[in-house]
């Protein structure tokens, strides 16, 4: 079936059906050979009676005509069976159908959804996507849309497919690929495999809108060839029904969603376009933006999100600072009686994905940066990364006589005195502190620019002249000074765990020397997170502040957990990582913002199940962390995200059904405003989504 793909590269429809005869003929002569195969063995070992073959269903409709076939030849079992010429139409026919089917299938997978299916995918793929990934509809002539509804499948199945689907005829519909069915017996559940630091916790029952859960339920009318509209029939959820030799193909009726009705308010901010402030400090397009914040003000949305970028603002010299185009956004927010969350962007932007637009670190920085690199982090063959300033300078006066941490409070400083009305008008309610690479509490431990790819372990970075001196004065304090280097055998930035002596299994992360380093490296981080937030919070009084995590789930299944070991977590299956890093927020009253709460998407699912990936365990563990020292949790989408699957998961996470506690995350931040949100159909399942998180019920009349 890999031919129909051809049809969505631009080949004609006479080529591809001369692709689907060359085929049927294919599987025609394929049947002709297992008939032959099973005449001859039968002869040989002197049976009477055919046994079926799976190899295609024509068999089973004609095994009474092979087994006379056996009977009048006797002993001439090089007799070929002949099939009737009309039966042979009818499987070219079928045939056909079944391929234009795939070919509208994959389409509308394509169109309406963030599938990347494989080049040479054909229908068994596709049933096996759409049986784990609730929210599609799909016609008997295999149109595919979104659907309106959602199903409730049975909590705690992590295998695929209910029993019956099993059930599937085996000739259309096989088991789905191993890789698609979840981790196999072989490793340990998330639970399992983290008591030992995750006991007393909570843990919410599997999601209905998991992969892993059973299949979808939805209901579709069903048009049958000649357009006339026919009864509801069940798809995928239950056995493949042949009615008259056509394949009707529906959804189950649909199960209700989870009311979100009563549940509590929690506010919804929608992420600002990373270039709406362009380099001169001006806003990009005044007009545009304004009609924008209105259609967002039409549904209620609570506020927008906005990058105040250090790039732009003091980009020319220190403690010049430019809030020009920041002032005029701001008026236009309030105007429009919204709420505003800031960003203080220490970073660049667009070395990363998903960066659209290029604002470096300001130009003086840079300037410094060339005549004395080391105040960039550094990886061990010597690249520098000047994404973000090396946590070794926060108390090195090499800013033109200023320290890395004094450089961060003067500009904090400065936009609490340019926007004071703001402040004290309530307008500004969050302000999240950057303190890394993207915003985020992390080491750049995996550079896209230098060549880092998921699901790559990344390199430490602390081979700049500061934090060596730091490491080596750590290693002279314990009396080992030989310490005082990297790690030699931890691999390079797209090396796997089990391929690096430090990383391995039994490896030396987990001796004394390893130890000692990831201590040290991990304590780096969190002492920069509290010099900073110190100051955030005195700057800031009275105002929310956040810092933002990451969610590097890959690895995470393994005992070393190295992408988090080289991105500052320290955090093996012996040891809890994240709890020190909540009391250190806890410490300053900030709340914690955190991704990757919706892992859902089908496409990755290989690629979790390939890097021992578990998106769910991880997100509980950090969750967990910081509600056992009572600390806000606020929230933001790691992944595009326009369809109610997505939404579903997202409501799921934010407002667990079956906390005993009640609780729930503080905000959700929707990354972000983009022309394909203001799609139509897209933006009315934002807004529903959006009264969901308010705590409305809604009423979705649609099907």
């Amino acid at each position: 079936m890999a031919t129909s793909m051809q049809k969505l590269v631009g080949v004609s429809e006479e080529d591809d059906e001369e692709e689907m005869e060359m085929d049927v003929k294919e599987e025609d002569d394929e049947d002709e050979e297992n008939g032959e195969k099973q005449i001859a063995a039968q002869m040989m070992i002197g049976v009477d009676e055919v046994m079926p073959s799976t190899s295609s269903s024509d068999q089973f409709q004609y095994q009474p005509q092979l087994q006379e076939q056996v009977s009048n030849q006797g002993g001439g079992g090089g007799a070929r069976r002949s099939r009737p010429l009309e039966e042979k139409e009818r499987t070219k026919l079928r045939e056909r159908h079944r391929r234009a089917i795939t070919a509208r299938i994959l389409a509308g997978l394509r169109r309406h959804g963030n599938y990347n299916l494989r080049v040479r995918a054909d229908i068994n793929d596709v049933i096996a996507a759409l049986a784990r990934e609730a929210g599609w509809v799909v016609l008997p002539d295999g149109t595919t849309f979104p659907s309106r509804s959602q199903s409730s499948p049975a909590a705690g199945t992590s295998a695929g497919m209910t029993s019956s689907s099993s059930q599937m005829v085996s000739q259309q519909i096989p088991p789905p690929p191993a890789t698609l069915q979840g981790v196999s017996s072989g490793y340990r559940t998330t639970v399992e495999y983290n008591a030992c630091r995750m006991k007393s916790v909570f843990m919410p029952t599997p999601s209905p809108y998991d992969l892993s859960s059973t299949a979808p339920a939805q209901s579709s009318g069903v048009v049958a060839d000649g357009g006339e509209q026919t009864e509801r029939l069940p798809l995928i959820a239950g056995s493949l029904q042949v009615i008259n030799d056509k394949q009707i193909i529906g959804l189950p009726t649909k199960l209700p969603e989870r009311d979100f009705g009563g549940t509590p308010f929690v506010p919804v901010y929608v992420m600002l376009p990373l270039g709406v402030i362009n380099m001169k400090c001006e806003l990009a397009d005044p007009d545009g933006l304004l009609k924008q914040l209105r259609v967002l003000k039409s549904i209620n949305v609570d506020g927008v999100m906005v990058d105040c970028w250090w790039g732009i603002v003091e980009a020319h010299a220190p403690q010049e600072y430019n809030w020009n185009g920041y002032q005029r956004l701001f008026q236009m927010v309030r105007e429009l009686k919204l709420k505003l969350q800031v960003v203080m962007s220490f970073h660049e932007c667009g070395g990363n994905v998903g960066d659209d637009v290029c604002i470096p670190l300001p130009h003086w920085v840079a300037e410094i940066g060339r005549s004395n690199p080391e105040i960039f982090f550094t990886d061990k063959e010597g690249r520098r990364n000047p994404e973000c300033l090396s946590w070794g300078i926060d108390k090195e006066r090499v800013l033109r006589g200023r320290t890395a941490v004094e450089v961060y409070f003067d500009y904090m400083r400065s936009f609490r005195v340019e926007f004071d009305e703001f402040f004290e008008d309530g307008i500004i309610s969050m302000v999240e502190v950057g303190l890394g690479p993207c915003g985020e509490l992390r080491y750049p431990s995996c550079p896209v620019k230098h060549g880092w790819r998921y699901p790559g372990i990344g390199e430490f970075q602390c081979h700049d002249q500061y934090m060596l001196k730091s490491l080596r004065k750590a290693a002279e304090m314990r009396g080992h000074s030989f310490w005082a280097r990297g790690p030699d055998n931890a691999g390079s930035y797209n090396s796997q765990p089990h391929e690096t002596g430090f990383f391995c299994d039994g490896g030396d992360y987990d001796g004394y020397y390893g130890r000692f380093f990831l201590n040290w490296y991990s304590q780096v981080l969190l002492n920069h997170g509290d010099r900073v937030l110190s100051l955030a919070k005195l700057a800031f009084d009275g105002t929310c502040i956040t810092a933002k995590l990451p969610g590097i789930h890959w690895w995470y299944k393994t005992a070393s957990h190295a992408a988090e070991l080289t991105a500052g977590y320290y955090n093996p299956c012996n040891r809890d990582g994240y709890t020190a890093i909540a009391t250190m927020l806890q410490k300053h009253g900030a709340a914690l913002s955190f991704s990757c709460t919706e892992h859902h998407i089908l496409e990755q699912q290989d690629h979790l199940l390939e890097a021992l990936a578990d998106p769910r365990g991880l997100v509980w563990q950090v969750l967990n962390a910081a509600w056992d020292v009572c600390i806000p949790i606020a929230s933001e989408n790691a992944f595009l995200c326009h369809d109610r699957v997505g939404y579903n998961k997202i409501l799921d996470n934010v407002k667990p059904v079956n906390d005993p506690d009640g609780r729930h995350f503080s905000s959700f931040t929707y990354h972000r405003l983009s022309p394909l949100l203001m799609e139509r159909q897209n933006f009315m399942e934002f807004e529903r989504f959006v009264k969901r998180m308010h705590g409305e019920a809604v009423l979705d009349p649609q099907v």
